[in-house]
């Protein structure tokens, strides 16, 4: 069974992968508002990840016969200056993510709860794939506001080279 401060923390998790899940919807409206489909489409499969995340925190709450507790989810933004504030943003939102995630496990270690470790575990991995997945984005729209879009054209041409070719 969950500790009543584990359940807590956890619950106030649950909302913040919530309020992820809406943020990235509101950066994919903001792309497909431009008709950016390929950007959007990008966020709407990070709305969708944020939203497993959130739905396997509420999981392992039930799991461990724990009550899960929905609250309120704050309104995101709907404008940015560029799309490389976008990309920006959402790191800085990862990173954010990533230190709530840490705060999640250092409470697990005080309470010695190793079941909660193990599954907070899997999160801290992925949040490093998050923020590689952003920064990666917001070198290449560095790129190409540097040198124009021709680099992303060769960048997408040479990603399909093959071994010996």
């Amino acid at each position: 069974m969950l500790s009543k401060a584990m359940q807590d923390a956890i619950n106030e998790q649950i909302k913040n992968e919530l309020y992820s899940a809406y943020l990235y919807l509101a950066m994919s409206n903001y792309f497909e508002e431009k008709v950016l489909n390929g950007f959007a489409n990008w966020m709407m499969v990070q709305f969708q990840e944020e939203q497993g995340h959130a739905l396997r925190f509420r999981e392992y709450v039930h799991d461990r016969n724990g009550v899960v507790v929905l609250k309120a989810i704050d309104q995101p933004p709907v404008t940015w200056a560029s799309n490389l504030k976008v990309f920006q943003d959402a790191l800085e939102h990862e990173k954010k993510v990533t230190g709530m995630i840490y705060k999640l496990y250092e409470l697990a270690l005080k309470e010695n709860d190793y079941s909660t470790q193990y599954i907070l575990q899997w999160f801290i991995n992925e949040q490093v794939e998050e923020e590689k997945n952003a920064s990666d984005i917001i070198t290449k729209l560095e790129l190409i506001d540097a040198r124009g879009t021709a680099v992303l054209l060769l960048d997408h041409e040479l990603s399909k080279r093959k071994a010996g070719e």
